[in-house]
């Protein structure tokens, strides 16, 4: 199943590690993972106060959840970014870009005032489609 990045010259190019758009023949099963966010496996905060750190474990939770489904990174199709504060984004997308490869997924980041946790910086939900097997 082929994901293709879908670039327009009447757009400015993308300044982050995301596509315009993102289009894949609708022939998978489609994956909605939840909102990640910086939370280890035994339940303590990765990176308090460390946006690298909490962008890390969120992408690598991200992998594990698609893991789970059957896929792989290359299968999410498009991620939501809520970050406390969008002056992280450069660090953001310095962290996405060992996670995500071209075609990179469809995206959109909104900087919000309160998650769950007040020691959460970020948090990214995502849509994958997995090849039919």
């Amino acid at each position: 199943m082929a994901k293709t990045q879908v670039t327009s010259p009447k757009l400015r190019q993308p300044n982050g590690v995301f596509s315009h758009a993102t289009a894949i023949e609708a022939t998978g099963r489609f994956v909605f993972i939840s909102g990640m966010t910086s939370r280890r496996p035994d339940g303590s905060i990765a990176g308090i106060g460390d946006i690298t750190a909490q962008t890390k474990q969120v992408c690598e939770n991200l992998k594990a959840a698609v893991e789970a489904a059957g896929g792989t990174l290359d299968d999410i199709c498009r991620v939501d970014v809520y970050v406390r504060n969008m002056e992280h984004f450069d660090a953001i997308h310095k962290v996405r870009a060992e996670y995500f490869k071209a075609p990179l997924p469809a995206s959109t980041m909104v900087e919000i005032n309160k998650m769950t946790s007040p020691d959460y910086l970020i948090e990214i939900n995502a849509i994958a489609v997995l090849p039919t097997k």
